[in-house]
């Protein structure tokens, strides 16, 4: 089976998205037994972060994501996410996610009432500087025809 996954950024008046195929779902279950539990992200950082402000998964700025609580189910691939900090407009989903082979995180964001296997859509981004209490999830975006990491550092909660 063979999937294609659309990615799409908002970076103040630049637009950029990137496509990959994504060929079925081997997935890296010692990576993924290790993000299992109870994450927050701590940062979220880019170069120009002071100058360019970038939509993080087309749900809102990524200052947002900052403080946001993750749970990670690994033996069923499904989790929840959700925005609580007091300057964002609160938001809360259930997630779909799996580490692949070639250490991307392929996420799902599934809004009211969606099944996974309908969403088409999703975000993959590469796994880094993994331990037993943090790690770091990246996604490339295009900032005026230069590609740019965006980090996010996840820390475990319990």
């Amino acid at each position: 089976m063979k999937k294609v996954i659309l990615i799409c950024i908002l970076a103040v008046s630049m637009f950029a998205c990137k496509s990959k195929s994504v060929t079925g779902t081997n997935t890296d279950n010692k990576a993924q037994v290790a993000m299992k539990g109870n994450w927050e992200i701590s940062s979220v950082t880019y170069p120009g972060s002071q100058y360019i402000k970038v939509n993080s998964f087309q749900i809102a700025d990524s200052e947002c994501f900052v403080g946001s609580t993750w749970k990670f189910v690994s033996n069923n691939n499904k989790g929840n996410m959700a925005l609580t900090r007091a300057s964002c407009t609160a938001f809360n989903s259930p997630i779909t996610w799996f580490v692949n082979k070639d250490g991307q995180f392929i996420l799902k964001v599934l809004y009211a009432g969606e099944k996974a296997r309908k969403v088409r859509e999703g975000y993959i981004l590469t796994v880094a500087n993994q331990t037993e209490s943090s790690f770091q999830l990246i996604d490339k975006i295009d900032v005026g025809g230069k590609m740019t990491n965006v980090v996010y550092q996840f820390n475990k909660v319990n």
